[in-house]
């Protein structure tokens, strides 16, 4: 009797002995895990080949110190970053993916880079309340670009003249202030927007330079906004000064009346 009141006293002691030492084991390296702090990161459920399209079966989360990955690592809630992309080297289980084994030229473009054709220009310009046609022009509008420049006469190059010149035509409007084309709301209408003061155009790198140019020299620039479906563009658009402006306003006024009553009969 008293050698199995030893025994079962040896073994409580025994399993005593074995719960201090896990919870000193744990207290311990909650205290190494606090001081160097953790992250949860993604790493390779299985062993993968090179050149693999990684899926949401590929990734598992695990916790390791930060000091150990660093900000290479992806973290845990960055997998919508990592499903789809094409791994460059090959890993084994429970390696931790980073940002170098990933091939990233296949993501996805978002803002205005993303919406500017190839070979051509985003290039910005203030203009805003009536000289955008009351702030009505919008993303993916086309419009036409005017300026009205003050230079010496050529004439005479003591004085000074007016002229208005249509630089550009058809030109098709990324974006308004920071409004971007193309970017709808979730119910499928353009979100509404209050006043901007830059409109951002699409252009070709040529023509960036002559809006440069325009917007750096003293005058104004206006926008005129076209039908969606009209493409047409007018050839020889004249310079307009005071003397010419004088000398064609008559003919411009009967031409238009004349179109006024084309349209009522």
């Amino acid at each position: 009797m008293k050698n199995k009141l030893i025994l079962v006293i040896a073994v409580l002691v025994g399993i005593l002995a074995f719960w201090l030492s896990a919870r000193y084991l744990k207290s311990e390296r909650n205290k190494l895990y606090g001081k160097y702090g953790t992250i949860e990161v993604l790493v390779a459920s299985r062993s993968l080949t090179a050149m693999t399209i990684i899926s949401s079966d590929d990734l598992r989360k695990t916790k390791v110190l930060k000091t150990y990955v660093g900000n290479n690592a992806f973290l845990a809630n960055q997998s919508s970053q990592i499903i789809g992309k094409r791994l460059k080297t090959s890993m084994e289980r429970g390696n931790i993916f980073s940002w170098r084994d990933i091939d990233m030229q296949h993501e996805i473009r978002t803002g205005l880079s993303a919406i500017v054709n190839k070979r051509n220009r985003a290039v910005s310009i203030s203009i805003a309340g009536a000289a955008a046609v009351s702030g009505l022009v919008k993303p993916n509008d086309h419009v036409d670009i005017l300026g009205t420049f003050t230079f010496p006469s050529r004439t005479n190059p003591q004085q000074i003249e007016s002229v208005t010149l249509t630089l550009m035509q058809n030109v098709t409007v990324l974006a308004t202030g920071r409004k971007l084309a193309r970017k709808m709301s979730e119910n499928g209408l353009e979100n509404e927007q209050d006043g901007y003061s830059t409109v951002t155009f699409e252009v070709t790198p040529r023509e960036a330079e002559i809006l440069v140019f325009a917007q750096q020299t003293r005058g104004q620039l206006y926008l005129s906004l076209r039908s969606p479906d009209d493409i047409y563009s007018e050839e020889e658009l004249p310079s307009v000064n005071f003397d010419y402006l004088e000398s064609v306003l008559k003919d411009l006024n009967t031409r238009r009346q004349i179109r006024i009553q084309s349209k009522v009969e």
